[in-house]
């Protein structure tokens, strides 16, 4: 079937084959960052949004304020021109392409909240010119892109698959991991019209291994949504499976190492004291509410998400009931030292981590409760956590650690010397099976 495409399409469509479409991104931040470097390296001009000012002061001076993204991959893209960034939503007429990499976190009442979608497409809409590609990378409910975005940029006039060009491709990024890059990774694309799938497929095709084209941007909202969904059913199955097994006195993290030798009908799983990061809190949730406009009921998506919230719970428990066996005293008046901040190991980032829910159910509970992160100095201003808000880390003193009642592991980085830890500690509560991991054994380690 042949494409009717529009003069200006074709016209986009030379200029991202040749690598000189003005791609803009916008939201600097774990999932932005590193699109513009790849596409900056890719040898296509980029012009990167953010709001936040700082951000852009590093970008000019060509650092990074994300770990994992090296400044010396920065630096070299911003001398050669291929990098400039602003804080001017005012210039989004000037992209050839944007690609909207902004948070879609959840309200207080689990609903999804799209006021970053919705305000960066208001902004893309007043300055939305023939000719121009338009991407959510954001994760969402399906239906977002068609219902949400595209009248917002079509009340001004302009048409999408005529005028401008619209799809949806889902962010993929894993911060941290040393195997799977941005560029390292497949993109699923999908668009409502011809024109603009194939304009979003060759424009990935500069920086990613494979692409993968699905039937519409819903379709692609529901690839990501699946993505996340498995991992926070499959989660929360092996959180109840560790209650359960603990119980019996038979080690979950064992049972899934023995488990995960048969080559076939089974992927490894693991424990832990809760979820966190920006997707399988929160992603899981985007479908559910949207499941109720179709009188449909998400039964065991809910009960998954009930599980791995009720998990810093237990965690507690634990801890509480294990310095009352050993010491003859519970959370009341003790000194906690809570070891990693960040919602998984190795990384900086600490949204939705259970580490801060953790430290504030230890609070409410009588004790104090300190922390210490490799990755993290201080936790920032957060709008669920105002209790720990601009809390600074302590350092890493064997005499101090001593001074605590008990260390609670929530994140099992690899920076840290568990060894020394338990011989520092008076009691561990690993949630993480790190000490095990590192080949320490002791009396000390109660895992939770």
């Amino acid at each position: 079937m042949s494409i009717d495409w529009p003069a200006h399409g074709l016209k986009l469509q030379a200029r991202i084959e040749l690598g000189n479409a003005l791609i803009g991104v916008v939201g600097m931040g774990y999932v932005g960052l590193p699109l513009a470097v790849a596409f900056g390296e890719a040898s296509c001009p980029v012009l990167a949004f953010d709001l936040d000012s700082a951000k852009i002061d590093a970008l000019h001076a060509g650092q990074s304020y994300i770990k994992h993204i090296a400044s010396d991959r920065i630096a070299p893209l911003v001398a050669a021109k291929k990098l400039d960034a602003t804080a001017d939503l005012g210039r989004l007429g000037e992209a050839d392409v944007v690609l909207i990499c902004v948070p879609t976190p959840l309200t207080r009442h689990l609903e999804p909240d799209l006021k970053y979608v919705e305000a960066t497409t208001h902004a893309i809409a007043k300055t939305l010119r023939k000719g121009q590609l338009v991407i959510l990378e954001s994760t969402t409910y399906p239906g977002t892109t068609r219902e949400v975005m595209q009248p917002i940029l079509e009340a001004a006039g302009l048409v999408a698959g005529k005028d401008f060009f619209l799809a949806y491709s889902p962010e993929r990024e894993d911060p941290g991991n040393p195997t799977f890059s941005t560029t390292k990774i497949p993109k699923v694309v999908g668009a409502d019209d011809p024109v603009s799938a194939d304009l979003a497929l060759a424009l990935y095709g500069h920086v990613v291994p494979q692409t993968i084209a699905v039937s519409s941007a819903a379709t692609a909202e529901a690839v990501k949504i699946t993505e996340n969904v498995f991992r926070a059913v499959n989660i929360a199955l092996v959180n109840e499976l560790k209650l359960i097994f603990t119980a019996m006195d038979i080690d979950v993290w064992e049972v899934i190492d023995a488990a995960k030798s048969k080559p076939f009908g089974f992927m490894p799983f693991y424990p832990g004291p809760g979820l966190g990061g920006h997707c399988i809190p929160i992603d899981p949730f985007y479908l559910t509410w949207k499941a109720r406009e179709y009188n449909q009921h998400t039964k065991f998506i809910e009960l998954a998400g009930q599980i791995n919230a009720d998990m810093p719970r237990h965690v507690v428990r634990v801890m509480s009931d294990s310095l009352d066996e050993r010491f003859g005293r519970g959370l009341r008046g003790a000194r906690i030292l809570v070891l990693g901040v960040a919602y998984k190991k190795n990384v900086e980032d600490i949204r939705e981590s259970p580490s801060l829910r953790l430290m504030e159910m230890i609070e409410a509970r009588g004790a104090t409760a300190d922390f210490h992160d490799p990755h993290v100095a201080q936790i920032d201003n957060t709008r669920e956590h105002p209790t720990l808000n601009f809390r600074n880390g302590v350092a890493w003193d064997a005499a101090a650690i001593a001074g605590y009642d008990a260390v609670l592991i929530a994140t099992d980085h690899d920076a840290v010397d568990y060894a020394a830890l338990v011989e520092a500690a008076p009691l561990v509560i690993d949630t993480r099976n790190a000490c095990a991991r590192a080949g320490v054994v002791s009396e000390k380690v109660v895992r939770a």
